[in-house]
């Protein structure tokens, strides 16, 4: 079986950290699925994932990372070359897997999107269930 839904986010700015494990589980529990994956996708291309703790220390270390990684200003493409790059070190998508109609994750785990634009701005997440 493979179910489908569509959900939006809105984010407020530049490096914006927002939680999706609990609409993640939502859709998963709607889906009435009891064993397979989740898949999730920003069909985006400056938008990513990120799964580990999050923890606000920690938010500020990802923030500080993804900086030195990618800063903003230096590179050819003027206007969001930062974004367009870290969009190149973090995916755009997450598979996980669902057991008993829970998803699998680590205790310290959550599901974020990071907004790696210019500005913050509307994004769709796409979510599919697949199993039985």
């Amino acid at each position: 079986m493979i179910f489908t839904k569509t959900i939006h986010i809105e984010t407020e700015k530049p490096g914006d950290i927002i939680n999706l494990t609990h609409k993640i589980e939502a859709v998963v529990g709607e889906s009435k699925i009891s064993n397979g994956i989740v898949h999730i996708f920003a069909p985006h291309a400056t938008a990513v994932f990120a799964l580990t703790e999050l923890e606000s220390r920690l938010r500020e270390d990802i923030e500080k990372l993804l900086d030195n990684l990618t800063p903003k200003e230096g590179w050819k493409h003027d206007v969001n070359a930062y974004s367009h790059l870290r969009s190149m070190l973090l995916p755009p998508d997450r598979t996980l897997p669902v057991r008993n109609g829970r998803v699998i994750k680590g205790t310290w785990q959550d599901l974020f999107f990071i907004e790696a634009d210019t500005s913050g701005r509307l994004r769709k997440i796409e979510i599919t269930v697949i199993g039985e």
